[in-house]
């Protein structure tokens, strides 16, 4: 009898046990945040590219949310990098155009970058591919939250190569510039000397990436993947070559596409798809002097390095199995500024304690198609000259010099075409709901929406200057500089 007891009172002292034990918290979701460089609007088949097939970017859009108004930080590469990654407007942390090696300055130890801010919560943190941020050594990612990195610093056009792929001689711009680097950590383990090495980065950071994910996935983790291509020079893997109806630039786009799915295939293998939220997007618009080598800015003006949409509205996917919405498309306004406090908002974590200029799109990704969270863009900015402002879908352009390729014969096959660089634009008001490609001024129709938008104009120039009206700004944050 006293053994026939003993088992369900063994049973009901485990249940009791097991009713009082803790709770465990949820584990906050681990995050991969893929950067292209110089990717077009249109370059993925859904975002309506016709002759380069990306299935599984289009997964993740029909699994999660197609972002169709989602603007870069800044229409060139270090600036909308420092944006991404601090959550900030890139000329508050003294960041604008293009870092090039050897720089003396880079972001700014002062800053919270994104890996910062989510390694308070016990992520494990690595990026792999291109960081521009700063090459030397005390700029480098792991400085700025990264337990990992394997990539270049810089682009991967700034190296004492020719367009044609051949080495320069001393007489040539570029030969200032020392061979590509391959850093792990801190220190060179590689160099990119010919087009055949470039055709190797994309797998190669992936590689790497996927290794990351295999290794931490027992605890939180985000992996940063700023990917070198498709800034020029491209160039795609032999098993990619010829894929595409639209030469090499598509093959390029095919084999981005496929490491994608590599990566969603290993969330797929280890159980990761419901706590991992997954970000595609790119740093600005196509570079569209190169022609066949460029991307698709999707009909929408200019591109690379203007103020215009074609510079700055990019793709944006965002997937989270099971917990975003799926097929979703927001025409919200967003920005990768935003990026940041959205994490800080889903992981729990502290924003960081400087003034940042991002908003939290959460209500956007639960699904709210009537959030606003973001309302205005007033600093759309080149080098340290205030271009434009932008409230809901009106959008005034100030008259200021640009960059432009309108009407300028594209290069072919890794040359450049011409882009002058001080054409003179005048002063514009455009209505993005009936004319995205921004051709139509109508500030006579709207006086009212012209003076609404000076005001907010003239609040800007007080916080961050504006080089073409002689005004320093008094919200500027020194950049880091080489002790």
């Amino acid at each position: 009898m006293e053994s026939r007891l003993r088992i369900p009172l063994l049973l009901l002292l485990a249940c009791t046990m097991r009713a009082h034990a803790p709770v465990p918290e949820k584990r906050p979701p681990n995050i991969i945040l893929i950067f292209m460089d110089d990717l077009g609007y249109g370059d993925l088949s859904c975002y309506g590219a016709l002759d380069i097939r990306t299935p599984n970017l289009d997964r993740m859009a029909s699994e999660g949310i197609r972002f169709t108004n989602f603007l870069s930080a800044q229409a060139v590469c270090s600036a909308s990098r420092a944006g991404l990654l601090t959550g900030c407007y890139p000329n508050r942390l003294g960041i604008s155009g293009a870092l090039f090696p050897r720089a003396k300055v880079g972001l700014s130890h002062d800053e919270t970058t994104m890996a910062e801010m989510l390694k308070s919560q016990g992520y494990a943190t690595g990026a792999f591919g291109k960081w521009h941020l700063g090459d030397a050594p005390e700029f480098l990612p792991l400085r700025h939250g990264f337990d990992e990195y394997l990539g270049i610093p810089y682009s991967n056009d700034m190296w004492p190569v020719d367009f044609s792929g051949k080495p320069v001689d001393t007489s040539h711009r570029k030969a200032q510039f020392p061979p590509l680097p391959v850093i792990r950590g801190e220190k060179v383990v590689d160099t990119i000397a010919d087009l055949e090495d470039q055709a190797t980065l994309t797998s190669r950071w992936t590689d790497a990436a996927i290794d990351f994910i295999r290794r931490n996935r027992q605890q939180p983790f985000f992996a940063y993947i700023p990917h070198s291509m498709p800034h020029v020079p491209i160039n795609a893997s032999a098993a990619f070559r010829g894929k595409s109806r639209q030469g090499l630039y598509g093959d390029v786009i095919q084999e981005v596409d496929h490491h994608v799915g590599r990566i969603l295939e290993t969330l797929r293998e280890w159980k990761l798809e419901q706590n991992t939220l997954v970000i595609f997007t790119s740093d600005n618009g196509p570079w569209l002097n190169f022609g066949n080598h460029a991307g698709n800015a999707g009909g929408f003006r200019e591109g690379k390095g203007t103020s215009f949409e074609g510079g700055q509205r990019v793709p944006c996917l965002m997937r989270w199995k099971g917990t975003l919405p799926a097929g979703l498309v927001a025409n919200q306004l967003s920005s990768t500024i935003d990026i940041l406090p959205t994490l800080a908002g889903i992981t729990g974590a502290k924003l960081p304690e400087k003034k940042i200029d991002g908003v939290d799109i959460g209500a956007i990704l639960k699904g709210d198609m009537k959030a606003t969270p973001r309302r205005t863009f007033n600093y759309y900015y080149r080098t340290n000259a205030l271009e434009a402002v932008r409230r809901d879908h009106w959008k005034l352009v100030f008259a200021h010099p640009s960059r432009s390729y309108i009407g300028q014969p594209p290069g072919v096959d890794g040359y450049p075409g011409p882009s002058p660089e001080n054409v003179p634009m005048r002063e514009a008001l455009y209505d993005l709901r009936r004319d995205p490609g921004e051709q139509y001024d109508v500030s006579v129709q709207h006086p009212d929406v012209v003076r609404e938008l000076r005001a907010y104009a003239d609040e800007v120039r007080k916080d961050l200057g504006d080089d073409l009206q002689k005004v320093s700004g008094n919200g500027h944050r020194e950049p880091g500089k080489l002790r």
